[in-house]
């Protein structure tokens, strides 16, 4: 069974119906207790940053995601769901994220020629080939981004995945077996589905 974190900032039933596809079930949760016994744990997100972390401080959800990483357990953020996991986010002032990794979240740079928000699809480039997430995807897959701030992690171990735009930019990390990505994998039809299969099948 899959736990969707509901905190009123995800595009949840996409997701749902993305774990369903690949033959995991999914429920959706914002109860602190559900998420401290979830078998594997996604944290998806659209919108800003400080409402994100101000909902998941009320609904009392910051210390079992917190925990529930720490103890090295199959996570999966999603978009705003991996810029929350660093230090601090620059989306509209300076708002503290939920500090599992140290690093930050900052906008592409207003020098950039292309258009922000980056829409559509694009390229991995996997810096970690042997990650499980990443078994059976194509050579350089391509995966739907929608985002105007990407981050920047300070542990360069901590990097699964870059891709271009106007500038190479982190789109997955992993480490043990937390995961998180920039792009939607609900949206990235066959690739997509076969990395929330890889992380249905985590042991």
């Amino acid at each position: 069974m899959i736990t969707i974190v509901d905190y009123g900032m995800g595009n949840l039933r996409s997701v749902q119906k993305a774990c369903e596809q690949v033959g995991a079930p999914a429920q959706i949760v914002r109860d602190p207790q559900a998420i401290a016994e979830a078998e594997r744990l996604i944290l998806p997100g659209v919108g800003a940053f400080r409402d994100a972390i101000a909902e998941l401080r009320r609904l009392e959800l910051v210390e079992p995601l917190l925990d529930y990483i720490r103890a090295d357990r199959p996570f999966l953020g999603i978009c705003l769901g991996l810029q929350l996991l660093f230090d601090v986010g620059y989306e509209d002032g300076e708002w503290a994220g939920l500090g599992a990794f140290p690093g930050d979240v900052v906008r592409f740079p207003q020098s950039l020629t292309l258009k922000v928000p980056h829409m559509g699809w694009n390229s991995l480039q996997p810096t970690q080939p042997d990650s499980p997430l990443f078994r059976q995807l194509p050579p350089d897959p391509s995966v739907y981004f929608v985002h105007s701030y990407y981050v920047r992690p300070r542990d360069p171990a901590l990097v699964a995945a870059t891709t271009d735009y106007g500038l190479p930019f982190v789109s997955a990390i992993g480490q043990g077996r937390v995961f998180a990505t920039q792009f939607h994998p609900e949206k990235s039809q066959k690739v997509g589905l076969q990395l929330l299969r890889n992380f249905a099948e985590l042991v």
